[in-house]
């Protein structure tokens, strides 16, 4: 029979005031009738409204002491069906009752389509808590916690329960499912979540910066702006438009069976003869003798008919004079790119860039040209050697080129997905391989704010944000500090896991993105514990506070003990090793 412990005193729209009948009433239910817990108010004869308890006060009614819970209606629980919202509200007196564990499984369970299990409710942990995976997965997510609060944590157990990782072992071992995750880890923690015994058959890609193969032809315009070319430069606009002009050229020389070829064009061109012709535009001087054609002079009298040349070697070309016999003058770029090819050649010499800049060799004796487009995209997506998770290791990456880096793989796999898609759509289908990328420590890479060092970043990830869900391709944003990341693209998250938080910005910032309804409840943000979660969103039936599993095998973001290493006898570390691998030489 259910539990009647009060009656509506006060009504409105945001909350509701109910008085407890009495001290022995308040005392015998005191464990059920905790912030975050739920209530239940009737509504007719069999109708009841579902509200979560947001704050408990003590009052002095004529010298008596009563107890006054302030609760938010956040659903209608109608004929053995839960609906979220209520179009209206129980009045005064109405009987208040606390809410049988049957009712809170229906609520969380009793779904159909709520079928991805993702904790235990903190409140009750009888209750599982299962979400509508479709929903979850499909409309983006952002899961924020402060440095210990557990993010990782929650992150690798979500993953895992996607492809099927349970307690160390492969589930889908005899049967490989169909689900597709690209992590961009920037603190190398994730490898260790996803690394199970060669006889569970689960296949980890794992690209760090020795393996990843990432040409640098697979940069679009802006990339390769970005890389190469100051904007603030007074002649930058030249800069741009001859080095598109150059790029494309090269483009066209190297893939002449491609009919148009243009500046974003995923093909092969040569950085080197790119270089040679930036360069001989800058050395370049005209021939001005009357009765000669008016062409570039090389310093052994050779007149160039056809700039291409420009490409294959740098040129000497014959010094500029006014002498009517010998007349030349400068080119239109004679030294505009003086600074210009200083930094291109820097950058191309960079050994730390070689992931980039090397033409690695992809299979023996051959250089990666247009024909390995193919081979180079499957790295990314996991289909080389079948993989469900793929690790791209962002910690070996150069801080000039992170942005870069995580725009040219996020924007090849948008890409692919878009061109996927309308191929589908022409056979009147849907794209049967979503894809989720998640972007772990993401206020590294796509900030609020931040000059041209991110801006390749921000437009990828942006536009997947924005347009990816049509495409089968969506996003989980994970961040200490959410206050610092994208406005964009957090408020294109429709569903949220909250930990604990306390900086008061990010505070702030996580409540204003939130709905109306779980406002309030997110006032327990800087109280929750390691791994406990306010889970928010149009995949969960109500805001609801979730205890999460430990991931088994666990990434590796878990603290240090300092005190318990200091407490240990001296230690010396192997500092030959050590010193061998800073280098990056082999150990």
């Amino acid at each position: 029979m259910d539990k009647k412990i009060g009656s509506v005193v006060e009504s409105s729209p945001h909350s509701i005031l109910v008085k407890i009948d009495n001290l022995k009433t308040f005392e015998s239910a005191k464990s059920e009738l905790q912030i975050g817990k739920y209530v239940k108010i009737q509504e007719g004869n069999h109708n009841f409204v579902l509200c979560v308890i947001q704050n408990i006060k003590i009052a002095t009614e004529k010298e008596e002491d009563v107890f006054i819970l302030t609760v938010q209606p956040v659903g209608l629980f109608k004929e053995e069906e839960f609906f979220q919202g209520n179009a209206s509200l129980p009045s005064p007196t109405e009987p208040v009752f606390l809410v049988e564990n049957d009712i809170l499984s229906k609520i969380f369970n009793d779904d159909k389509n709520r079928m991805f299990h993702l904790g235990k409710l903190a409140q009750n942990d009888g209750i599982d808590f299962t979400l509508d995976g479709d929903k979850f997965f499909s409309k983006h997510v952002a899961i924020v916690g402060s440095t210990g609060s557990g993010k990782s944590c929650t992150v690798a157990k979500i993953l895992q329960n996607v492809v099927g990782i349970s307690d160390g072992k492969n589930i889908n071992k005899s049967n490989k499912k169909n689900s597709h995750i690209i992590i961009f880890d920037i603190h190398s923690e994730y490898k260790s979540a996803f690394e199970l015994d060669n006889n569970e058959n689960f296949n980890l890609n794992y690209l760090d910066v020795e393996k990843l193969k990432l040409p640098y032809w697979l940069m679009n315009s802006e990339e390769l702006e970005t890389l190469f070319i100051e904007s603030n430069e007074q002649n930058s606009h030249n800069q741009v438009s001859q080095f598109k002009r150059a790029v494309i050229l090269n483009k066209e020389k190297y893939n002449p069976k491609i009919k148009k070829v243009t500046y974003d064009s995923p093909v092969y061109f040569n950085i080197n003869e790119v270089f040679n012709y930036i360069h001989n535009l800058n050395e370049e001087v005209i021939n001005k003798i009357e009765g000669e054609e008016h062409l570039p002079k090389l310093a052994n009298g050779e007149l160039i008919k056809d700039r291409n040349s420009y490409f294959d070697q740098k040129f000497e070309f014959t010094t500029s004079n006014t002498s009517k016999a010998t007349k030349a003058s400068n080119g239109p770029f004679n030294g505009e790119f003086n600074r210009f090819l200083s930094r291109f050649e820097t950058k191309v010499n960079d050994k730390r860039l070689d992931f980039l800049m090397l033409d690695q060799d992809l299979v023996e004796n051959s250089k990666y040209k247009t024909e390995h487009f193919e081979e180079i995209l499957k790295q990314f997506m996991g289909y080389l050697d079948k993989s469900n998770i793929t690790i791209i290791d962002l910690s070996g990456i150069p801080f000039e080129v992170l942005s870069i880096t995580v725009s040219l793989i996020s924007r090849i796999i948008f890409d692919f997905a878009f061109h996927y898609s309308k191929l589908k759509h022409g056979m009147d289908k849907h794209n049967d391989i979503p894809f989720m990328i998640v972007c772990e420590e993401a206020h590294n890479y796509i900030p609020r704010t931040g000059g041209n060092d991110y801006k390749a970043a921000k437009k990828s990830i942006e536009r997947i944000a924005k347009e990816g869900r049509k495409y089968g391709l969506s996003l989980m944003v994970v961040s200490q500090r959410p206050s610092e990341v994208s406005d964009t693209i957090l408020s294109q998250c429709n569903n949220f896991i909250n930990l604990r938080l306390t900086n008061i910005n990010d505070q702030s910032y996580i409540k204003n993105l939130l709905p109306d309804n779980s406002r309030s409840i997110s006032e327990i943000l800087p109280t929750l514990s390691a791994g406990e979660c306010l889970v928010v969103g149009d995949s969960t039936p109500i805001p609801s506070i979730v205890k999460m599993e430990l991931p088994n095998p666990e990434p590796r973001s878990q603290s240090i003990k300092f005190h318990k290493e200091w407490s240990e006898d001296w230690k010396t570390p192997s500092f030959e090793n050590v010193i061998k691998r800073w280098r990056k030489e082999s150990v």
